[in-house]
C-alpha cells in the first residue's frame, strides 16, 4: 500500500454499545423521530407542542438586563480565560445570595459549583454517586436523562410513581418498599418536568423526613424554580437542609428562557456539613476537575443577571406561561379521547392520558404523535418518553395563538380517528 499504509479485514475500534443503549430514549431523540413524519406539503406552519424551549417565541425573550450583562462581560475583556473549574467565585457568590433569598439560612460561595448548563449538573452528581451495587430512585414519570446517565455510570435506577390523582405528588410508600442498603438517593423535580405539578410544603417535608429515615440524600432539580401559576408556591428543597442533605441542580436555562447560555449550578445544601463528610463535596469537585467549564464570559455576566433582572420581566413570562397553561387545560377538555387529571401549576409542560378505545387505527402513544405530526403538523411527545405509555407530554410554552391552533388540530384528529359509533 502506499504511503506506508496496510490492507486489514479486521479494525480494533468499534462503537461503545453502553454509550448507544444509554442514549437510546432521550426528548430530543424521540422528537426527531416524530418529526420525520411531518408532511413537507402542507402549508400550514408546524406547531411544536414537544420542546422545552421557548426561547424562539417573541413572548418567551429574554430580559435586556441579561443580554447587556453578557455583552459587559465580554468587552470588559476579563473574562476571555479559563475559569476555575467549580467556577469564577463572583459567580459563585451571586448564586449562593440568589438562592439564600428563599432558605432559613444562609448558603455560603463553597455550597454553589457552575456547571454548562443543569444537564452538567446532573451528570455530576449521578456519577458521584455511582459507587459499585450503589441504586437511585428516580420518578415516573420523570425527565429521562437521568436514566440515560445512570445507564451510562452502571448505577441501577428504580422507579417510584408520581400519582395523578394526588396532583403527581410522590409515592413514598413505594420510595420505602424500593429503598435498600445500596440506595443513594432520590431525586425529585420540582417545578415538574413532565407533569407540571408544584409540590406543597407538607409534601415536600414528608419527603425529607422519608429521605432521612432512609439514610439517603435528595436531588432536587428546580430548574424551573419560581415558574409557577397556580395556588401553590415553589418552595425549594433546601428549606428542609437541616432534615436531610439536599442536592440542589439549577440553571438560568428556563426563568430566563436562555438554554443555550449553558450555565447551571450544583448546590449542597447541608448545614450539618454531612455531604462534606461523606465525601461528596469531594467528588463533585473531582467530576469537575476532569470535564468542561461554562464559558467564563457567562460566569462573568451572572452577578449582574442575578441582581438586575427587574421583576415585571419574571411577572410578563408568569403571565404568559399562566395565560397558555389556561387554554391548554381547557382546551383539552373538549378533546374526547384525551384526559387531564390535574391543571398544571408550573414549568411549561402538562401530562395527558390516551383513551385508546375510543380510537381507531392508532396503536399507542408513539403511532398517536407520529400520525398527528403527520396528518396534522403538531409534534407532542409520547408519553413513553418519559417513562408513562399511552400519555402525551404537551409544552404550552408558546405563543397563545400558535398553541390555540395546535390544540384545535389535535382535537380534529382525534375527531377523525374516532371509532365510529
Amino acid at each position: 500500500m502506499e504511503n506506508g499504509g496496510s490492507s486489514r479485514n479486521q479494525w480494533r475500534f468499534k462503537r461503545n454499545e453502553e454509550l448507544t443503549q444509554a442514549s437510546a430514549v432521550t426528548v430530543r431523540g424521540v422528537l426527531n423521530m416524530v418529526m420525520e413524519h411531518l408532511n413537507a406539503s402542507d402549508p400550514r406552519p408546524v406547531i411544536p407542542l414537544g420542546h422545552g424551549d421557548p426561547s424562539a417565541f417573541p413572548s418567551f425573550r429574554t430580559t435586556s438586563f441579561a443580554e447587556d450583562a453578557v455583552c459587559a462581560a465580554v468587552r470588559s475583556a476579563n473574562f476571555n480565560g479559563y475559569s476555575s473549574t467549580v467556577g469564577i467565585p463572583p459567580a459563585r457568590r451571586a448564586v449562593a445570595e440568589y438562592l439564600s433569598k428563599d432558605l432559613p439560612y444562609k448558603l455560603s460561595p463553597d455550597d454553589v459549583f457552575l456547571t454548562a448548563g443543569c444537564t452538567q449538573a446532573l451528570e455530576a452528581i449521578v456519577t458521584v454517586l455511582a459507587r459499585p451495587n450503589a441504586n437511585i430512585l428516580l420518578p415516573r414519570p420523570g425527565f429521562p436523562y437521568y436514566e440515560a446517565r445512570a445507564g451510562f455510570s452502571h448505577l441501577e435506577v428504580r422507579h417510584f410513581d408520581l400519582v395523578p390523582e394526588k396532583d403527581w405528588e410522590v409515592d413514598l410508600d413505594a420510595v420505602e418498599a424500593l429503598s435498600d442498603e445500596n440506595t443513594a438517593a432520590m431525586v425529585i423535580i420540582n417545578p415538574g418536568n413532565p407533569c407540571g405539578n408544584v409540590f406543597k410544603y407538607e409534601h415536600l417535608k414528608k419527603v425529607a423526613e422519608t429521605a432521612r429515615k432512609l439514610g439517603i440524600l435528595v436531588i432536587a432539580d428546580e430548574v424551573y424554580d419560581h415558574l409557577t401559576f397556580g395556588s401553590s408556591p415553589f418552595v425549594p428543597m433546601g428549606v428542609f437542609g437541616s432534615i436531610v442533605p439536599v442536592v440542589t441542580v439549577g440553571s438560568i436555562s428556563k426563568r430566563w428562557i436562555v438554554p443555550g447560555w449553558r450555565l447551571g449550578w450544583i448546590v449542597t445544601n447541608d448545614p450539618d456539613g454531612i455531604l462534606m463528610k461523606q465525601g461528596i463535596v469531594d467528588s463533585i469537585k473531582g467530576f469537575l476537575n476532569i470535564t468542561s467549564d461554562p464559558a467564563t464570559f457567562v460566569q462573568g455576566a451572572v452577578p449582574q443577571i442575578l441582581e438586575n433582572t427587574p421583576s415585571d420581566f419574571f411577572l410578563k413570562i408568569v403571565n404568559t406561561l399562566r395565560e397558555s397553561a389556561k387554554i391548554c387545560y381547557d382546551k383539552i377538555k373538549e378533546i374526547p379521547c384525551i384526559t387531564c387529571p390535574s391543571k398544571p401549576e408550573g414549568s411549561m409542560f402538562v401530562m395527558v392520558k390516551l383513551n385508546l378505545s375510543l380510537l381507531e387505527d392508532i396503536k399507542d402513544d408513539s403511532d398517536f404523535c407520529c400520525k398527528l405530526a403527520k396528518e396534522e403538523s403538531v409534534v407532542v411527545l409520547p408519553g413513553v418518553a418519559v417513562g408513562l405509555k399511552d400519555w402525551l407530554r404537551i409544552t404550552f410554552a408558546i405563543e397563545p395563538s400558535s398553541l390555540d391552533d395546535g390544540l384545535g388540530r389535535i382535537k380534529a384528529f382525534c375527531q377523525r380517528h374516532g371509532k365510529k359509533q
